[in-house]
């Protein structure tokens, strides 16, 4: 049985979240179905936990608290994930990534290399590139609502469960990644993939086979 004000609560953040100028007590209160006066109180509440703030024309914005809160998701999934990141590194016999996506850019926040791998592709945490280039890049296009413009790899993925590309970032270079699918009960969600990359001929379907593994062992772990 969920709680009905923290549920409230969590949904007023949802919607604010959704609105860049923010949204007022009023279009809060409609958009949840309550009065006025409960809005408040829940606005008041996460106030003061400095998760939300009053602009100008008294309409509500995020807060600083959720950009603290949010500064941490990344490092303790960096944690969490990084043994599996490097089982899927030793699976594969190549460099293995953590991304995830910022705008439109894919962005490398954990990297693990096999042990004993004498030559390696140069994929370091905080690389970043466009979401259109690159395995890790289309596989986090491929997590988004479908669109008449999207590129055939972004529709590719979608239908295989994964992307594949060759000299896209790197020449030479061949890319394999799974998008992160989480179960509908998860309450954590991060747009993100893992994937491996190495410079010689990869074996696709083991590689392929042993991302997809990650990513739903990830999803798993999270939910």
């Amino acid at each position: 049985m969920s709680l009905q004000t923290l549920s409230r609560g969590l949904s007023v953040l949802e919607r604010i979240a959704e609105r860049e100028d923010g949204l007022t007590i009023a279009e809060i209160a409609q958009a949840l179905g309550v009065h006025r006066a409960i809005a408040y109180r829940l606005v008041a509440t996460l106030e003061e936990h400095l998760l939300v703030v009053r602009g100008d024309g008294g309409r509500i914005s995020l807060g600083g608290g959720i950009v603290a809160l949010a500064s941490r998701v990344e490092p303790q999934l960096r944690a969490r994930v990084r043994p599996l990141l490097q089982d899927l590194a030793e699976r594969a016999g190549a460099t293995a990534f953590l991304c995830v996506g910022h705008g439109s850019e894919c962005v490398a926040i954990q990297v693990a290399e096999p042990k004993g791998m004498l030559l390696g592709v140069s994929y370091r945490v905080g690389s970043r590139h466009p979401l259109d280039r690159g395995a890790a890049g289309i596989a986090i296009a491929a997590l988004r609502p479908e669109g008449p413009d999207d590129a055939e790899a972004v529709r590719r993925a979608r239908t295989n469960g994964y992307a594949v590309t060759r000299g896209e970032l790197q020449a030479g270079a061949v890319g394999v990644a799974a998008p992160i699918v989480y179960p509908d009960r998860s309450a954590f969600r991060i747009e993100g993939c893992v994937g491996v990359v190495a410079l010689q001929d990869l074996d696709i379907d083991a590689a392929a086979k042993a991302a997809l593994d990650c990513a739903r062992r990830i999803a798993d772990r999270e939910a």
